[in-house]
């Protein structure tokens, strides 16, 4: 019988790897389930839940001990590893770029890990897409608290006593949190623009009801990878850019960012005179900041308040904030890979397939060695 552990995780990080409704599944598919007691409080799935499914519930290193795969949110401890059957299956997000020697002495514990940032943006990978489940609650999360903290009100209303003009959000950045944020910003009845360096995205912007604004030339036209993301913009474009962007940002009332590019620094979007030139009370919002943010006076982490009153928000785990969604999301990923890449369902036994697109593309370690080429082209 195939046994899958699952652990709390680490102080800052409220989700967990398997909801009560996977852990039906995956008992369903023939795997015992070991849940360390208490792993799923954080995200409102009680003990008593997960056993109702089917899980064991037991104690850390009960749920760790001869295990053939570890689900997890974040990348686990080498000792978590170490703990497991040798040549175990674990699966996270593994932060792939992030603490190399880190990564390393994973890859040197034996395990097989997948990190699931690495899945492949296909039409059969979608129901795997970590980084679209998570950044869809982050973009509707980021518009919500911005809101908040602007303290005043997005829809415009027409009272006896006058009116109040809606409020001004701009999206910087059109991917799933970026049109999600749109779409939420909508919904609160802002008046919503949008920005994306990727031509495609002004459709999807118009279609949801909110102004594209972009420098609209030729390297514009050609600037989008096969994979769907944004290319790395000349300087003669980023300061086009940056000058109808100045323009632009001066009057809105709730800006934020989402512009990420796998294993680099976040780009910066605005500059320090850009947010001197806002008003006080705006609102920036920075999705960024676990890269370094997307502004020039972003603290990854904090909440900041400049001398002109500006605040910027700069959360590292926004879609943790709302942890019973997220973790509902994440686990529904992890049953989609494994159950589809992983499992014999007639035999009811793990039964990898190697060849697999989804299993090549998210495969960092194997056989003590990091073995992703991405990692490898990196120095890793």
């Amino acid at each position: 019988m195939v046994t899958i552990a699952v652990t709390s995780e680490s102080a800052d990080e409220p989700r967990v790897a398997v909801s009560p409704d996977t852990v039906k599944k995956f008992t369903a598919l023939g795997a015992k389930v070991r849940i360390e007691s208490g792993a799923g409080a954080r995200s409102r799935f009680s003990d008593d839940a997960y056993r109702a499914a089917g899980a064991d519930i037991v104690t850390r290193s009960e749920a760790l001990y001869g295990a053939d795969i570890l689900l997890a949110v974040r990348r686990p401890s080498i000792e978590d590893v170490a703990a497991l059957k040798p040549g175990a299956i674990v699966a996270a997000m593994i932060d792939p770029y992030g603490d190399r020697a880190a990564l390393a002495a994973l890859a040197g514990a034996g395990a097989t890990v997948f990190s699931m940032e690495f899945m492949p943006r296909t039409t059969r990978a979608q129901s795997m897409d970590v980084l679209s489940s998570q950044a869809n609650l982050a973009g509707y999360k980021a518009v919500v608290d911005g809101a908040a903290m602007f303290g005043q009100a997005l829809p415009m209303m027409m009272t006896p006593a006058g009116t109040v003009p809606a409020a001004k959000a701009f999206i910087m950045g059109v991917g799933v949190a970026g049109l999600q944020a749109i779409a939420t910003a909508r919904r609160l009845g802002a008046q919503v623009t949008a920005t994306d360096v990727r031509p495609a995205t002004k459709e999807q912007v118009q279609s949801l009801g909110a102004k594209f604004i972009a420098v609209e030339d030729d390297e514009f036209k050609q600037a989008q990878t096969a994979a769907g993301y944004a290319k790395p913009m000349s300087a003669e474009y980023q300061a086009k850019q940056a000058e109808l962007v100045a323009q632009h940002v001066k009057n809105q009332d709730l800006v934020i960012t989402t512009a990420l590019i796998p294993g680099r620094p976040a780009p910066k979007l605005i500059s320090r005179a850009m947010i001197e030139s806002m008003k006080p009370g705006s609102v920036i919002v920075d999705l960024a900041a676990e890269r370094g943010g997307n502004t020039e006076l972003t603290e990854p982490g904090k909440t900041i308040e400049t001398p002109n009153g500006v605040k910027i928000f700069a959360p590292l785990n926004l879609a943790g904030s709302i942890a019973v969604n997220a973790s509902s999301l994440y686990a529904k990923n992890l049953l989609a890979f494994l159950e589809g890449t992983m499992f014999d369902k007639k035999e009811k036994t793990l039964a990898v397939n190697w060849d697999d697109e989804l299993v090549k593309g998210t495969l960092v370690a194997k056989g003590g060695q990091i073995v992703h080429p991405n990692l490898q082209a990196a120095g890793s």
